[in-house]
């Protein structure tokens, strides 16, 4: 990994970032011979000392008359990462509001093959509250068992409970016995009079459509569309045995 372009994502500008690696490896130093390490102007180098050390990256001390620096433990970058983090909580419910009323059109997004897939369903992780949806065998076949129990497995941490219609084959009658430990509920439907071949799930204000056959997924987000498809799978759900 680079150095720099790392320390770039903490709001460090180029000169700052070679100052800060000067002065950590010549530890403490003067003005005058970190400015030579890092290769700066000295009649800059205190402007970008005094920036760094209100960023609590470089520390001072003197010695008789001489003013000399020294680079603090590279563990207050850490301390750096956390502020910004409280930043961001901060104006978060600020840009949830305005990204939730940015106009009413639905986003929709596309993904393609098997990584494609895992994505979408690693997006209904995303929401916390119930997920409903329409499944099929074909997540095992496609993606695998290993896929399929650590999703799960994520899905129960969040504590995101699933009620889900499926259809009335081998494999979903044996996956609906571990119902109860998987935090989910299903109901099943005859394979016969409903062939259904894609999968959907609805969370939120999003409908997801998997097309295992197609290896190619759909995530729709709208609150209307997400509302709407939710009151069929309710109809559906009604209808289905218990």
């Amino acid at each position: 990994m680079e150095i720099k372009p790392t320390l770039k994502q903490f709001g460090l500008k180029n000169k700052e970032i070679d100052v800060y690696l000067a002065t950590l490896e010549l530890g403490i130093s003067s003005a005058s011979q970190i400015s030579k390490k890092a290769d700066i102007i000295r009649t800059t180098i205190y402007d970008i000392m005094s920036n760094l050390m209100q960023k609590g990256l470089i520390g001072q001390t003197q010695k008789g008359k001489k003013r000399l620096f020294y680079a603090e433990e590279p563990e207050k970058l850490k301390k750096l990462l956390q502020e910004k983090e409280e930043q961001l909580k901060e104006i978060l419910p600020i840009l949830k509001s305005l990204y939730s009323t940015a106009g009413t059109k639905p986003k929709i997004r596309y993904y393609e093959g098997k990584e494609g897939l895992k994505e979408v369903y690693r997006d209904t992780l995303n929401y916390t509250g119930e997920l409903v949806g329409y499944v099929s065998e074909n997540i095992l076949n496609l993606l695998g068992k290993n896929f399929t129990d650590e999703y799960i497995a994520k899905r129960k941490k969040s504590k995101i409970f699933a009620r889900v219609l499926g259809p009335d084959s081998p494999d979903v009658i044996s996956y609906k016995k571990f119902d109860k430990e998987s935090l989910r509920m299903t109901r099943l439907i005859s394979k016969n009079k409903f062939p259904f071949s894609i999968e959907m799930n609805i969370y939120g204000n999003k409908v997801a459509f998997i097309s295992f056959k197609e290896e190619m997924g759909i995530i729709i987000e709208s609150n209307e569309i997400a509302k709407n498809q939710k009151l069929l799978f309710e109809l559906a759900w009604q209808g289905a045995k218990k």
